[in-house]
């Protein structure tokens, strides 16, 4: 009887982090790097807004707490930079702060715990996966809210 190869394609990208705690940023760079993934780390907003704008990422992976910014305006110009591209929240306050993919802009938000290198790999490959799903999900950007608009609505509601 033939053996079944489990059909497993992950796909692998660049992946951008940003994290002003370079131990936590070296450790994630090395399990994304044992993934297949092509990781590139920064300390900081700025540093990270630079090289989006002249290189391209295929999920960016963001700490909570951040310095001169906070999370969801920093995701937001990640937004404006990198129109379509997934970006991960990671922070050890998520249910303390309440953190939500809602509440902070973010396509995924995870809690940093033991378990985190298998959730980040996990999500990184996840949106990987999902990206093309993502872009087209996204709200519009501010500019573009002012452009008419057509309307569809499901039938059978009565509006």
């Amino acid at each position: 009887m033939p053996s079944r190869a489990k059909f497993n394609h992950q796909p692998h990208a660049r992946v951008l982090l940003v994290d002003s705690h370079r131990a936590g940023l070296r450790a994630r760079c090395m399990v994304l790097s044992e993934e297949g993934h092509d990781p590139t780390g920064v300390s900081s907003p700025e540093e990270a807004l630079q090289l989006l704008a002249a290189e391209k990422f295929g999920v960016i992976v963001t700490e909570y707490k951040l310095a001169g910014i906070t999370a969801a305006d920093f995701i937001a110009r990640l937004r404006e930079v990198a129109p379509g591209t997934p970006v991960i929240l990671l922070s050890g306050y998520v249910d303390a702060l309440g953190l939500s993919e809602r509440s902070t802009g973010a396509d995924a938000v995870l809690m940093k715990s033991a378990s985190e290198p298998n959730q980040l790999t996990h999500t990184v490959s996840r949106m990987l996966r999902m990206k093309p799903a993502v872009a087209r999900a996204r709200k519009p950007a501010a500019s573009d809210r002012a452009a008419p608009r057509k309307i569809i609505r499901p039938t059978g509601t009565g509006d």
